[in-house]
């Protein structure tokens, strides 16, 4: 098996920079990516404020993320580094079905999304064909996306599908205990742009109060896990 430190490149490997919280499988990820003789990893990261720091001293040709993240997700991560390294394709790996967050993803800018609890072989040809310049997700993924622009939404159920991306993030933070104030923190608003967002998210859930979003949110999130 070759070998290689996370900070050897050479002029014919492609880096790839890792953003994952959970160790044992960020070691999985870095050894599968440095098995490809022309791929390697050049950092790891296991927060949004690490992998920013990581992203502007190391300069990868591709971001692989987790979804995610301790503090700022994965989304919001996704759009910072978009906005600062847009030439930067960015390809999420994560947990949760695709369908959650595929369409988000790449309307935010993200390149590709693949399900952790898909092969080896997948996932590395998810991450060369991300490099190659094209959009890596599913069949199934690809023709919603198709069918969103070209206008064939047609009508979809209240559910969190239909929530816009802060509203998504406020849902996803208020699901794991976080508090408004801590929201506001976390995603840099203020309590009162997160007080906006909570209503309009009871609204489009169809929910009475702010007890049934948490019931509501701290369940969708006990499913995720």
């Amino acid at each position: 098996m070759r070998k290689k430190m996370p900070s050897q490149v050479t002029p014919t490997e492609k880096s790839v920079l890792i953003v994952d919280d959970h160790p044992i499988f960020r070691a999985g990820l870095i050894g599968l990516v440095n098995l490809e003789m022309d791929l390697t990893v050049c950092g790891e990261a296991n927060d949004a404020s690490q992998a920013i720091q990581l992203l502007e001293k190391l300069h990868p040709d591709l971001v692989l993320l987790d979804m995610s993240l301790p503090g700022k997700g994965g989304l919001e991560l996704l759009k910072d580094i978009r906005s600062l390294s847009p030439q930067t394709p960015v390809l999420i790996i994560s947990m949760h079905d695709e369908t959650l967050y595929a369409e988000r993803v790449i309307r935010a800018g993200g390149r590709g999304y693949i399900m952790k609890q898909e092969g080896p072989e997948k996932i590395v040809q998810a991450i060369r064909r991300v490099l190659s310049g094209s959009i890596s997700v599913s069949d199934r993924i690809a023709a919603q996306i198709l069918d969103a622009m070209s206008g064939g939404k047609g009508t979809r159920p209240c559910s969190v599908s239909s929530l816009t991306d802060r509203e998504f993030e406020v849902y996803r933070l208020l699901g794991q205990g976080k508090e408004p104030h801590e929201i506001a923190r976390i995603l840099h608003l203020s309590i009162k742009t997160v007080d906006t967002h909570r209503a309009h998210i009871r609204q489009k859930l169809g929910l009475k109060n702010a007890t049934e979003l948490i019931h509501h949110a701290t369940r969708w999130t006990a499913e995720q896990a």
